[in-house]
């Protein structure tokens, strides 16, 4: 069976104890903890605010995974040319990725998901690329010291799983690998099925989000993103990564509350899932076939 779990951007108020139960109580794997980063208090349960084992602990306890630490890092911002008397930062989103993957590490996550973003105003997309990419790599050698992998969702500048491919590629780096966000790409004109196959072995993560026609999210299966369609073929595929329900309610505080909306899209996941892998299975071989 596929691993599903759900991102706490869906329960912003939330404590991390009630997250974790939650899960428990659902039937949902794991949890996507999003954070804004060290300071911020935006979000009731952000890992950054809490001792890094005992985040850890918590959800150990609780039988439920921890499966990565969602966040807003990014590697666009254009390089600036010092002006007299002072020297520019042009690294600071590299550094703010490593304090990301640091919270990662303490308290267990498999993944940190980023972002590459987008070309500046008038700016050539292979230039833009050359920079983002090499910053990638720096926060890649980060996570060496046990931050698990860097995840890198498509979106902005690079809506397609062909764009996330490529820069993967580019990265060529073992720690850097491919979040899918489908309702990101089905906007941008990406066929669910082809996106999986293309993204195959470097998939860490799948985001499943779905939107009705005018972009306001809705249930997975209940808008134009395809959901059914990714989560039937990751399931034939024998997908072992992540996928995780993505519910905005952190941005969208008019949108159903989770205990509302997370167990009719698990439902229906699930349902997918096994659907699918019924059909492989009883699908005859070759050999059986003669």
């Amino acid at each position: 069976m596929l691993k599903f779990a759900f991102s706490t951007v869906a329960c912003p108020t939330w404590t991390l104890e009630r997250v974790a139960n939650f899960a428990r109580e659902t039937g949902f794997a794991g949890v996507e903890l999003r954070t804004l980063g060290y300071g911020s208090r935006s979000l009731a349960c952000d890992p950054a605010l809490s001792a890094g084992d005992k985040v850890e602990a918590m959800f150990r306890d609780a039988g439920v995974a921890i499966a990565g630490v969602g966040t807003s890092a990014r590697f666009d911002a254009p390089v600036t040319p010092p002006v007299v008397g002072f020297l520019r930062d042009n690294e600071q989103e590299v550094r703010e990725a490593e304090r990301h993957l640091d919270v990662a590490r303490s308290i267990g996550a498999s993944y940190t998901r980023v972002f590459a973003f987008e070309p500046a105003t008038g700016e050539r997309t292979d230039r833009a690329l050359k920079r983002i990419v090499a910053r990638i790599r720096l926060a890649a050698d980060h996570a060496r010291w046990g931050s698990g992998m860097l995840a890198l969702e498509n979106g902005g500048g690079f809506p397609r799983a062909a764009d996330v491919l490529e820069i993967v590629d580019r990265a060529r780096h073992p720690l850097v690998g491919a979040c899918y966000n489908v309702a990101v790409g089905a906007r941008a004109g990406d066929d669910a099925d082809a996106a999986r196959e293309l993204l195959a072995g470097d998939l860490l993560v799948v985001r499943v989000k779905d939107v009705n026609e005018h972009g306001k999210p809705c249930l997975p299966g209940d808008g134009v993103a395809h959901c059914e369609a990714l989560v039937r073929n990751l399931a034939s595929a024998s997908y072992a990564g992540w996928v995780v329900f993505e519910w905005d309610r952190a941005w969208l505080p008019d949108l159903a509350s989770l205990e509302e909306s997370a167990p009719e899209a698990l439902e229906r996941m699930q349902r997918w899932a096994t659907s699918a892998q019924s059909a492989r299975l009883d699908k005859p071989t070759a050999a059986a076939s003669r």
